[in-house]
Parts: structure tokens; C-alpha cells; sequence
């Protein structure tokens, strides 16, 4: 059987024209409540609330997905996210902006979760990480492209809402063409998520996961924040997340593979100890194109590496329910260095993002050293 099957091609398709629209809101969001002149603080609370959304969808994702299927959970889970598009046209207001982007990221962690456990039940030992890498690179090139359109189409609120909405709609149609089987075996009870953040040989994925939620919750929700401070205009923010994000673009497919070869506690070494160059690059006002490039593709490539970590420490039957413990952990780092990262921007500097950054990556990368030897051989099955 063929790695990329038919499902797995449409479900990616469909997970493209879902990243688009979620890269362009979390750009521009931020933007439109700066240009309301909004605190900082309000700023990071509804970035904050959209993260919170993503806790609990992520939550529930797993027993929609046992109740519904993967194909009738990713139509809801795309409903929900739209209606948390068209709710930002309704009223502009912090707590009507808090709820929407609550909704909205309700929606989008349940598309995640679906997304990412089809595609680990769809696959083996063999090719999981083949499909990780492609959903990985779909997801960033989607990034990146909605990077581009900031960049290049008009930004104000009510001409960006009606098509992003309607890219949430449209990528419905291609799993209207297929049919995800969420295969398990009938002796095997469906795993449940909280013994998952239990296992200790998964310890180290969990927590990496954890420190991606805060690094990419910091970058996606307040860089763009950060460079509107520094004078930079709305297409110029939409070409720097574009180059930061395309820098994880190119980072998957050569850490994967010296990760396969290397091991991956080494290879994480080396990208949490890059992310706090990153950090120290833009703090001392080196060039932006080449730290955001190096920290883009330390930063973006954290998790994968970390998930497949974790993934391989378990059988068929629990990959939903770690998927779910891991985009659980990544949720609330993400919303935790929000919150956290805008107050003491708030209070201080712009540069304390970057000071947030390198600590909590100074700390895991404390974690991995005190952790010897080589990543065990997979036991997660066909």
C-alpha cells in the first residue's frame, strides 16, 4: 500500500487550505487589535483565548473522533472554525474578540487532532515519519503562503474575513471525496489521553512538545507585534513571518533525516541550543534575515521531532491518545508564553520575547543533557 493514498492526499489538501486562513488570521489578528489601539495586554489575552479554545479541542477531539469518525469529526471541527472566522465581522471588542477566537480555536485543534492521528493510524512504523514530514511541510507551506497573501492583498478586516472564510468552507470538499477508517483492533480498548503524560520513556517528548507550545505561541502570536513596534509595516511583518516560517520549511526534511540517522536526542540538542542563538542573534541586533532564519528552523522543527519521539514509545491503539496528550501539552505552552511573554513586554521591553524564548529553551535543553544514551528502537506497530 502506498504511503501517500488517496485519503492521506486529500486529507492533506484539505489541511492546506485550512493552514492558509489560520496563517493569515493569527498574522493579522494581532494586527487589527494594535490598530484599535489596544493594550499589549489585551493583545496576549485574546491570543491567549484562541489557545485555550485549542485546550479544549483538544480534549474533546479524541472521544468526537471514537463517536463520529475521522471524516464526519474534521466537517464539524471546520464548521466550528468558521464560525469563529465570521463572529470577528460581527463586533469588534476585547471580550467579543476573546470569545470568537475561543471558538475558532476550539475548531482548529480538533482539525489538528484529526489530521494528525489519521495520518499516524493511516500509517505504519515504517512511514510514519514519511507522513509526519508531509504534514509538516503541507502545514508550513500553507504558512508561508498565507504569510504571502498579508503581504500582497489589502489587509483590512472586512476584506480579508468573507475569503478566509470561505477557504475554511472549501476545505470540506476534498474529504467529501473519501473516507478515513479509523482502524482498531477489537481486543484493544481505546487508550485514554491522561496515562499518556504518565509513561516515562515519553517524558522528554511531552516536555518538548510543552516548549514548543511556548516558543511558537510567543513567535506566531507577538513577533508580529514586535515588528509593527519597530516601525515595520504590515506587508514588511507578512515578509519576515514569511521568511522565519520558510526557514521550518526547509529545516523538516534535513533534521528528520539526522534525527533518523543521529538520534533524536542529539539532534534536539542541537535545535533547542540553535533557538537560543536565534534568541541572542535578534537581541543583539545582528541582521534579521539570518536570525530569523536560524530560529525559524530550530524553533518549527521542534515538535515534529518531539512527537515522533513520543509516538514511538507506544502501541497502535494509543496513537490517538498520545497525539492527543501531545498537541495538549503544545497547547498550553502556547498558551502559557502568550500570556506570560505579553505582560512582561507590557511591563518592560519588546526584547523580553526573545529573553522568554532562550530561557524556557535554556531549560529543556538542561532536561537533555541530563539524559544519556540513545533513543530506544520504535514499538508502535502496523
Amino acid at each position: 500500500m502506498s504511503t501517500y493514498s488517496r485519503p492521506v492526499q486529500l486529507l492533506l489538501c484539505g489541511l492546506l487550505l485550512l493552514t492558509l486562513a489560520i496563517a493569515v488570521l493569527n498574522t493579522l489578528v494581532p494586527l487589527w487589535l494594535a490598530h484599535e489601539n489596544m493594550p499589549t495586554w489585551q493583545v496576549g489575552m485574546i491570543g491567549s483565548s484562541y489557545f485555550t479554545g485549542n485546550l479544549l479541542g483538544t480534549v474533546i477531539a479524541g472521544k468526537m473522533i471514537k463517536r463520529l469518525g475521522f471524516n464526519r469529526c474534521y466537517y464539524l471541527a471546520s464548521l466550528i472554525f468558521a464560525v469563529g472566522c465570521v463572529g470577528l465581522g460581527l463586533m469588534m471588542g476585547f471580550w467579543s474578540w476573546m470569545s470568537m477566537r475561543f471558538v475558532a480555536g476550539v475548531g482548529c485543534a480538533m482539525i489538528w487532532v484529526v489530521v494528525e492521528s489519521a495520518l499516524m493510524c493511516s500509517g505504519t512504523s515504517r512511514n510514519r515519519g514519511r507522513l509526519l514530514a508531509a504534514y509538516m511541510m503541507v502545514y508550513y507551506v500553507g504558512t508561508v503562503l498565507g504569510q504571502v497573501m498579508v503581504s500582497k492583498l489589502p489587509t483590512d478586516l472586512m476584506s480579508v474575513l468573507p475569503w478566509v472564510t470561505g477557504l475554511v468552507l472549501a476545505a470540506i470538499l476534498p474529504l467529501l471525496f473519501t473516507r478515513i477508517l479509523h482502524q482498531q483492533d477489537a481486543h484493544q480498548e481505546p487508550a485514554r489521553v491522561w496515562p499518556m503524560f504518565r509513561l516515562r520513556q515519553a517524558r522528554l517528548g511531552v516536555n518538548g512538545c510543552i516548549i514548543s507550545g511556548i516558543v511558537l505561541g510567543s513567535l506566531y502570536g507577538l513577533m508580529p507585534l514586535y515588528l509593527n513596534h519597530q516601525g515595520v509595516s504590515d506587508a514588511g511583518i507578512g515578509f519576515w513571518m514569511a521568511v522565519m516560517v520558510s526557514a521550518g520549511i526547509v529545516g523538516q526534511w534535513p533534521i528528520g533525516r539526522l534525527a533518523d540517522k543521529f538520534g533524536r536526542l542529539l539532534v534536539l540538542r542541537v535545535q533547542v541550543f540553535v533557538v537560543i542563538m536565534g534568541c541572542m542573534a535578534m537581541l543583539g541586533n545582528a541582521s534579521m534575515a539570518p536570525a530569523l532564519f536560524i530560529l525559524g528552523a530550530a524553533g518549527f522543527t521542534l515538535y515534529p521531532v518531539a512527537m515522533a519521539w513520543a509516538c514511538e514509545k507506544v502501541e497502535q491503539h494509543q496513537l490517538v491518545a498520545m497525539n492527543q496528550a501531545l498537541l495538549l501539552s503544545y497547547t498550553i505552552g502556547s498558551l502559557l508564553g502568550p500570556t506570560l511573554t505579553a505582560m512582561l513586554m507590557q511591563n518592560y521591553s519588546d526584547n523580553l520575547l526573545f529573553v522568554m524564548i532562550a530561557s524556557v529553551s535554556f531549560v529543556y535543553l538542561l532536561m537533555l543533557l541530563r539524559k544519556a544514551g540513545h533513543h530506544p528502537t520504535p514499538v508502535a506497530h502496523a
